[in-house]
């Protein structure tokens, strides 16, 4: 029997048209908050508050178990101690003059930094005599250089200060040449066809790009001094003048005070905390992280 081809072929399917109510924003669920537990918990303060309280109460066990003052005292007394030499006035005196020593080395450190640093990528001479320099004098510790120190500049402010620049002169000079050598060629070129030369070259051109690294050796060289500083007056306390906290740790070494020994080695931390966090801190979060360079 014949077919027609007109019945093997099926009528198209037609898509049934509907519309859907959206459902009410008011239905959607909602996420529970946190826990208040979990909320604190994410907050980067208090779990360094918590630990820190660990480490004190371990101080404190330790120091009970071992039950001699003498070699180690407690958190409790150290903090007493803490407590009486911030009232009396000699521990905050003795900082100011540890870190009028010190902002005055590690100025002195940066500018000649720059200097050196400019000089590098300026011209091959000068990248040559940063190259020779750093690697004759970086591995030099810089306490090494506190006798001649003394014997140039005598007992004094001076022969700190010197120290305290070469302990932040070069760690400072080779991380601000690394960076300055990562900036990108497209940054270089856009510099160069704006007619930037020599030092607007570098202040407007490398600096900005090179932030990060100079940030970072800027903290390297404050360690560095920070550490240089209390080393050069434990060993050299007289040649601080009227003494800093180098010279407090020493002196109270020699009389057994061991607690405010303690007390003093605490204000050395908490002075290289409150810098940490509230000067390099706010200056990363003003620049580099601000400008999306940093995480």
């Amino acid at each position: 029997m014949p077919v027609s081809l007109s019945s093997t072929h099926a009528a198209p399917l037609v898509r049934p048209e509907y519309e859907r109510q959206p459902e009410p924003v008011l239905a959607v669920p909602v996420e529970r908050p946190l826990p208040l537990r979990q909320r604190l918990w994410r907050q980067g303060w208090l779990r360094k508050t918590v630990i820190l309280l660990a480490l004190a109460l371990l101080w404190e066990i330790v120091a009970r178990v071992q039950n001699n003052a003498l070699l180690l005292p407690g958190f409790v007394d150290t903090a007493r101690a803490f407590v009486q030499g911030v009232t009396d006035g000699d521990l905050p005196g003795k900082a100011a003059v540890s870190l009028s020593v010190l902002v005055q080395g590690y100025l002195g450190g940066i500018v000649l930094a720059f200097v050196l640093t400019t000089l590098a990528v300026s011209t091959e001479l000068g990248r040559d005599l940063l190259d020779t320099l750093t690697s004759m004098f970086n591995p030099l510790p810089a306490i090494a250089l506190l006798p001649l120190a003394l014997l140039w500049f005598g007992l004094g402010n001076g022969s700190l200060v010197f120290v305290l620049v070469h302990s932040v002169l070069w760690p400072l000079a080779l991380n601000t040449y690394a960076g300055f050598r990562g900036v990108p060629e497209t940054l270089r070129m856009a510099g160069r066809n704006y007619g930037l030369r020599g030092l607007r070259y570098v202040l407007l051109i490398l600096v900005p790009a090179a932030l990060p690294a100079i940030l970072s050796g800027l903290k390297i060289g404050w360690a560095f001094a920070w550490r240089t500083l209390i080393a050069a007056e434990l060993v050299f306390g007289a040649s601080s003048g009227s003494g800093g906290l180098g010279w407090y740790i020493f002196q109270n070494r020699n009389e057994l005070y061991t607690d405010r020994v303690f007390a003093g080695l605490a204000m050395v931390i908490l002075i290289g905390l409150l810098v940490e966090n509230l000067v390099f801190r706010s200056l990363e979060e003003i620049t580099v992280r601000r400008w999306g360079m940093q995480r």
